[in-house]
């Protein structure tokens, strides 16, 4: 693609330079260039892409999108805002593989994961082809990946979405967060259907307060059925929680057609009947085609809230009652959501990826329905990122568990124990005592410790980091995974 034609898209734009030069890729980080791609320097909030020209240059970039002149010899595309050139590039290189397949974005605190998982296997229990993008994996035909975030910028982000188009995808399931929202990553995707979740605090650190939270989901919404069209296949829905108070400020974001799904409240898909065990959920499912029971194996309320969204979303592609019960039905489990670890102890060991106030709160409350025993808490928080929710975490756990084991998650840059600290403050405020928990900075030894402590009817909950395979201490990633720790020290008690 020749440099004259990015230009086209962008009206303010200037070429310095040739516009005739080709280019042959797009790149963002400097040290991935290859000889004739297009470097865009990107204004981040961490560094200045424009500090790599040079380097890009170097590694044999064709040419250049800059907000400013930089002292390279080879084209520069100069545009007013190079974050928002990304997805009008990104979109225009790939030739809009959006519009190829229809796509639905799930956003939201807590639940986008789960959710996530539940429509895909619905749709591709239908024969439907599917893509998934997301926290745990991205899935393009039978290929699957690892994900490092939730949400890839713009141009990896159309790149993967061309070769979903490219498989015949029909669907693509993704999540959508708010970083990705308020950066414009998705900018130029067409969606066919925007899911909410819920809304609990998490991310201040980035978004400020809740006000900007809530705001920066509803970009998702308000880019919803701005246009109409007599095509079925055209028009676009908006899937809201009608049980969290956000759920109005995004109905009058959008000019979509409004499902809602609930609870507590009168809603369009509603569950009824709903009856907790270890070993699963029952629910009695009403919606606007019809009513049916259903028996997940996914534990929790929170999780009816997942399959409530899945069954809407389903329901909306046209997919009968009975086929979306079939899927949930077969469902055992979602990577690292209260998934179950069993190497032969007589207690109840999950792992869950819980990471906020909310969410510790319906695994915990969760777990308070059904279990028999002593609960078991093995919990921290992430370092260089919202400092205010951890005593509230440290409050909740507090609030549910017989003993708590406070230990690292993420450290990433900071001191693990200035972390475990600023927790304390919310357990004391919850009234445990002092002979009820401990601060153990080792996660590993924390996990042991909870293993070693069970007994039968007992239930340990590992939460924090889920799916997660490494733990991040000073920048440097260790290998780690809560579900096989768990079963080394179960194994280890056993043998010994």
């Amino acid at each position: 693609m020749q440099l004259k034609e990015l230009a086209s898209q962008l009206t303010l734009s200037r070429i310095l330079g040739d516009g005739e030069t080709v280019f042959t890729g797009i790149q963002t980080d400097s040290r991935k260039v290859q000889p004739g791609d297009l470097f865009l320097c990107i204004s981040g909030l961490v560094t200045d892409g424009h500090h790599y020209a040079a380097k890009a240059v170097e590694m044999g970039a064709a040419a250049l999108v800059v907000e400013h002149d930089v002292d390279v010899d080879i084209p520069k595309l100069v545009v007013k805002d190079s974050r928002y050139a990304m997805a009008v590039i990104a979109n225009h290189f790939y030739n809009y593989p959006s519009r190829e397949m229809k796509v639905i974005g799930v956003t939201g605190t807590n639940g986008k994961t789960t959710s996530t998982f539940l429509i895909d296997a619905i749709l591709s229990d239908q024969g439907l082809r599917t893509g998934l993008m997301g926290t745990i994996r991205m899935k393009i035909g039978s290929t699957v990946t690892d994900m490092e975030r939730t949400t890839l910028e713009a141009v990896d982000l159309q790149k993967n979405l061309r070769l979903m188009a490219d498989a015949g995808t029909d669907y693509c399931i993704m999540e959508v967060s708010s970083h990705a929202l308020d950066l414009g990553r998705v900018k130029g995707c067409r969606f066919r259907t925007g899911i909410f979740t819920n809304l609990t605090q998490d991310h201040l650190d980035y978004h400020e307060t809740m006000e900007e939270y809530k705001a920066a989901k509803g970009l998702l919404f308000s880019r919803l059925g701005n246009e109409f069209s007599r095509d079925p296949d055209e028009h676009q829905f908006t899937v809201l929680n009608v049980d969290d108070a956000a759920s109005g400020y995004y109905a009058k974001q959008t000019s979509s057609q409004v499902i809602t799904y609930g609870i507590d409240h009168d809603a369009d898909v509603s569950a009824q009947q709903i009856e907790i065990t270890s070993k699963g959920t029952k629910f009695r499912c009403a919606t606007f085609c019809g009513t049916v029971d259903i028996q997940m194996k996914l534990v929790g309320k929170f999780n009816v809230y997942n399959a409530l969204a899945a069954i809407t979303a389903a329901l909306l592609e046209g997919i009968s009652l009975e086929a979306v019960k079939k899927s949930l039905e077969a469902i055992d489990a979602v990577d690292g959501r209260m998934e179950v670890v069993n190497a032969g102890q007589p207690f109840l060991v999950l792992v869950d990826y819980a990471h906020t106030p909310d969410g510790l709160e319906n695994a915990l409350s969760t777990i308070k329905q059904f279990a028999k025993g002593r609960i078991y808490c093995v919990f921290g928080c992430g370092g260089d990122r919202d400092r205010t929710k951890r005593p509230l975490m440290g409050k909740v756990t507090a609030s549910y568990s017989d003993y708590m084991y406070v230990t690292s998650d993420n450290p990433r840059s900071e001191d693990p124990e200035r972390i475990l600290q600023d927790i304390v403050p919310g357990i004391e405020q919850a009234g445990l005592q002092t002979d009820r928990y401990e601060l153990v900075v080792d996660r590993r030894e924390a996990i042991q410790k909870a293993v070693a402590q069970a007994t039968p009817d007992d239930v340990v909950l590992i939460a924090g980091k889920g799916h997660e395979t490494y733990q991040e201490i000073m920048g440097v990633r260790h290998d780690f995974d809560d579900r096989e720790v768990a079963k080394e020290a179960i194994r280890g008690r056993y043998r010994d």
